[in-house]
């Protein structure tokens, strides 16, 4: 079976699509507003160097990969063997060797991957323009303000993909996740601004 089936059916019967998405939402969110919270910060202290502002961001970025992937693991690890025990009880036999004991030892690391690569991905998304503007690429604006753009952007993508798993409507999720990161800019620009 195809790698991509294999994890579907184990999601499947381990009932963890909704963790995922969730865990991808959340965790995208935390780095997309990571970067936009860093980005305001570099833009309030007037920092120019593109090197630091870059190696500082890409460090938190994986500070985030590394902490979701490690904390999602080790509680589904927990979670997974939990449910595996339970159902070896009810049934009475050991069931290491089959679809069940596999997704036990497989989703704690397909959904340490998602939860680690979401803010991973996003955040370096975000930091598109600081590496384009770094290597000597003319850009139409300010790579601080690209990027805002940006994180802005991917911020209202996540609201949107709320709405449509939420099915209600997508315009008014993404506009509530942008009115987050609004109000996470104000609170910045008015602790650092003052």
């Amino acid at each position: 079976m195809p790698f991509l089936e294999q994890a579907k059916f184990l999601l499947r019967i381990t009932r963890t699509h909704d963790i995922v998405r969730r865990y991808f939402v959340v965790n995208g969110f935390d780095g997309a507003l990571t970067m936009l919270g860093l980005i305001i910060g570099f833009l309030i202290s007037a920092s120019e160097n593109l090197r630091v502002i870059i190696n500082v961001c890409v460090g938190a970025a994986i500070a985030l990969c590394m902490s979701g992937m490690s904390s999602a693991y080790i509680s589904e690890v927990a979670e997974r063997k939990r449910a595996l025990d339970k159902l070896e009880e009810a049934m009475a036999t050991d069931l290491q060797d089959s679809a069940h004991g596999q997704a036990a030892r497989w989703v704690p690391i397909l959904v340490a991957l998602v939860n680690g690569l979401a803010p991973l991905v996003i955040s370096l998304l975000i930091l598109m323009p600081l590496w384009l503007a770094d290597a000597g690429i003319t850009l139409p604006l300010s790579p601080l303000y690209l990027a805002i753009i940006i994180a802005m952007l991917m911020i209202f993508l996540l609201g949107v993909f709320l709405g449509r798993i939420a099915d209600t409507s997508w315009l008014r999720s993404g506009i509530q996740a942008l009115v987050v990161a609004l109000i996470t800019m104000v609170v910045i620009y008015l602790i650092e601004g003052s």
